[in-house]
């Protein structure tokens, strides 16, 4: 996963930065609680995955540049890379793992979709049974970390539990989710295109990766998902441009460069054609 450095308006925030406060935690898992208001106006970044937990709650959850509503027993989930800021209000309740993405990586693949499709769908509903179950698995881990003899192996295992649970309750409510389940060409081209999207930007590039024809995979987008396999690329690219605008203070040449984009001006144009706003204009909020 890319971390980007770190800019004076919209910091990337390490985790390192959140021990001084930390209920219990190792030096790869951190747990916390969140008790009351919370507000961060400015959106930034972590380079470090963190799921929560919120038993009552109510607020908004801005992920990506698209606001959620915070409500009692949901799962947030945020990968390193996201832009997100929040306005939680008072009397909340909720419990928050900070993990690094080495011991994410331990236990990934528990989730069962592609880090795609939990980055689009970050705020899922739970089920009182599946509140109910994670909680308790929250609960185990925040014990097994404060024991003087905690074991990585049990935490990993547990994270894995909750991994499990969370893919469920995700493809119970998102018609996404079970789409690219019973696709799995689908489920790859979006790998892929996380994968390549700064330096490939052609169907035929991630068709021929998927061996069917550039065509076949357009008719798969637009069957299962409305969009074509062009504008599925576009969305990834057009992200990660609001994302580099946002959280850092790259030139929009530079961001351009980063993106695969070897004409400055083309990007521009590129970037209002998709958002209806300039590069600058986004930067500054207008």
């Amino acid at each position: 996963m890319r971390v980007l450095e770190k800019n004076s308006q919209f910091p990337i925030v390490g985790i390192h930065e959140f021990r001084k406060g930390q209920l219990a935690g190792r030096e790869e898992l951190l747990f916390n609680e969140l008790h009351g208001a919370r507000h961060i106006a400015k959106p930034h970044q972590h380079d470090f995955f963190i799921i929560v937990l919120f038993e009552r709650a109510q607020g908004v959850h801005n992920i990506d540049f698209r606001d959620y509503q915070i409500e009692n027993r949901q799962i947030h989930v945020l990968f390193p890379g996201q832009v997100h800021k929040w306005d939680i209000q008072s009397n909340t309740t909720g419990y928050q793992l900070m993990i690094e993405p080495n011991f994410l990586e331990q236990f990934a693949s528990y989730f069962r979709f592609s880090y795609t499709n939990y980055r689009n769908n970050p705020v899922i509903p739970l089920t009182d049974a599946a509140f109910k179950l994670l909680l308790y698995e929250f609960n185990e881990i925040r014990n097994e970390l404060k024991a003087p003899d905690s074991l990585p192996g049990i935490i990993c295992a547990r994270a894995g539990v909750i991994a499990a649970i969370v893919s469920k309750e995700a493809e119970a409510g998102f018609t996404d989710f079970k789409v690219f389940q019973s696709n799995p060409r689908l489920a790859t081209f979006n790998m892929l295109i996380d994968q390549h999207f700064r330096e490939q930007k052609s169907v035929s590039f991630y068709a021929k990766q998927l061996h069917i024809s550039a065509n076949y995979l357009n008719i798969l987008c637009k069957k299962n998902l409305k969009i074509s396999a062009t504008e599925l690329i576009q969305q990834r690219i057009t992200l990660e441009a609001k994302r580099l605008l946002q959280s850092t203070d790259m030139s929009v040449k530079a961001i351009a460069y980063e993106l695969g984009f070897v004409d400055h001006a083309y990007f521009s144009n590129y970037f209002r054609d998709q958002t209806g706003f300039t590069p600058r204009d986004f930067r500054e909020g207008k």
